[in-house]
């Protein structure tokens, strides 16, 4: 194997390591599911059509921007969402313009408030960024078998939170502080 070859390999053993799989299969997912070119979902999540295409190939194996993050996991939630199916088009293309408006990166590697009200973040939402920021969805699952005998219901909060979707994490949220 070439270095480049090793380089990819790499790195998309890397990608499974820390997003559960490699970027490649959820971004091809991604496009497929919502029709949209590699440009448009590059759009939505505030990336470079470049950068997405060097991610998708493992040139590349980190996405380090959370704000990206964030927006691939809103994008993914809006795919699985099981309503999906009976979005319109125009309804499609709204979720997207939303989720791509949340926030945008700055150079400093802060985040600049984009010039539409935004949401404030959900408590559910914001404990899953924070676990899928330090942990791979391996990494969540192995801790959670790790204390499940012992902490049953922390190990179900590192799977909801960490592995879940956002619509689980925040029910069980509702039922564990009883809102």
């Amino acid at each position: 194997m070439g270095v480049a070859e090793d380089t990819v390999a790499r790195n998309r053993a890397l990608q499974a390591e820390w997003y559960g799989e490699p970027l490649g299969e959820r971004f091809r997912r991604l496009l497929d599911r919502l029709g949209l070119s590699q440009s448009g979902l590059a759009g939505v999540l505030g990336l470079s059509a470049p950068m997405l295409s060097q991610l998708m190939s493992a040139q590349r194996a980190k996405i380090s921007n959370p704000s990206v993050l964030h927006r691939l996991a809103a994008v993914e939630e809006l795919a699985a969402d099981p309503g999906f199916d009976a979005l319109s088009p125009a309804d499609v293309k709204e979720h997207l313009r939303r989720i791509r408006g949340e926030t945008a990166a700055t150079t400093s590697g802060g985040v600049r408030v984009s010039s539409e009200r935004v949401p404030v973040e959900s408590p559910a939402r914001v404990l899953q960024s924070l676990l899928r920021a330090v942990a791979s969805a391996n990494e969540i699952e192995g801790a959670a078998q790790l204390i499940d005998a012992y902490y049953p219901e922390l190990a179900e909060v590192l799977r909801v939170y960490g592995n879940g979707r956002t619509s689980e994490a925040e029910d069980h949220l509702a039922r564990t502080l009883g809102r």
